[in-house]
């Protein structure tokens, strides 16, 4: 990480679900983190999160009685191209790359929907209730349906190039799992810096992955990337990479020394209202572990601290399991 964490801490990291007991759409935050990196970790996040997630989408189909996409079937409402639109917008989770044909046969009248195909074990669809196609009284359908696994976008000319049979009417296929991403960059402040920047990220998925784990292969994925360019064998001006076994709190009215090889966590995550923070943070208190070295009768000399501030700091750290120190500093 970048040697200015050693002075802000270690960046924060959160998932929030969007909607209660849905895993499909989350916000993400991280932060805080050093100037310009907010827009240059979400960048490439969302790059990746966009084109780079595999995914199960329909190859192509082939209808009994239908030689082209453009061709029309007794007894059914929709034309080739209306059933191929419908099929693109299936949500499934396939498990294995191998190609899977899935059936369809039903007589009308009906509405046909996904949740009267037939797949296997391997295939789970996420949208059963999706309309495919209507079936007039007297009407039948009899369909095969190719179901692949791969990434990014597939176009159905390319496919029809190398294999282009008769009444086999491919489909343009986009593998994606991930429906939408969007980032924005805060600001963000520890101490003094109010330079510093929060990442937050907005993704939301088909369901065939959550969108934590869709942002945890991006991230594993940018990752195996970057490794190619670096070596951990190696490491060039050590001194301006961080290493928070070295971090240490600043200097103080408490009087604690920075040289202590300690965890360095901002004071800024116990949310403290802005008078009670301010108050510490003037009198040099910036870090969770500086502020549990404090005792009473020293918080209580810091200007503007009062005894309002003292029990919100009290009740506080009592939340996280945390208290004062009962030594004085004068020992």
């Amino acid at each position: 990480m970048h040697i200015i964490q050693e002075e802000i801490g270690l960046p924060t990291y959160s998932v929030t679900p969007v909607t209660k007991g849905d895993s499909t759409h989350a916000i993400f935050a991280i932060g805080p983190l050093p100037p310009g990196y907010g827009m240059t970790l979400g960048n490439a996040l969302r790059r990746a999160l966009l084109s780079s997630l595999p995914g199960a989408a329909v190859l192509s189909m082939r209808i009994q009685g239908a030689q082209h996409e453009y061709s029309t079937i007794k007894g059914v409402q929709e034309n080739m191209v209306d059933v191929g639109l419908n099929l693109k917008c299936l949500k499934m989770r396939k498990h294995n790359k191998d190609l899977e044909v899935i059936t369809l046969q039903v007589k009308g009248p009906k509405v046909v929907t996904a949740e009267d195909l037939k797949v296997s074990s391997d295939i789970e669809i996420m949208n059963k209730d999706l309309p495919i196609l209507t079936i007039e009284k007297g009407g039948a359908i009899d369909m095969q349906i190719t179901v692949g696994k791969g990434v990014g976008y597939a176009p159905a000319a390319e496919r029809n190039k190398k294999q282009n049979e008769p009444g086999l009417i491919h489909i343009d296929a986009i593998f994606s799992p991930v429906e939408k991403v969007r980032f924005s960059v805060e600001t963000a402040r520890v101490g003094q810096r109010t330079d510093l920047e929060k990442l937050i990220l907005d993704v939301q998925t088909n369901g065939s992955l959550s969108a934590e784990e869709a942002v945890q292969f991006a991230s594993q994925l940018l990752k195996s990337y970057f490794e190619y360019f670096g070596s951990s064998e190696k490491v060039v001006e050590p001194e301006f990479i961080a290493d928070f076994s070295r971090a240490g709190p600043q200097v103080g009215e408490t009087g604690i020394d920075t040289g202590a090889k300690e965890s360095y966590t901002p004071i800024e995550i116990l949310n403290f209202s802005p008078r009670t923070l301010n108050a510490l943070i003037n009198a040099g208190v910036g870090s969770i572990e500086q502020l549990t070295k404090c005792t009473e009768a020293a918080l209580s000399n810091f200007r503007g601290f009062g005894a309002k501030a003292l029990d919100e700091v009290k009740l506080t750290l009592a939340e996280r399991g945390l208290k004062l120190s009962d030594e004085s500093l004068d020992n």
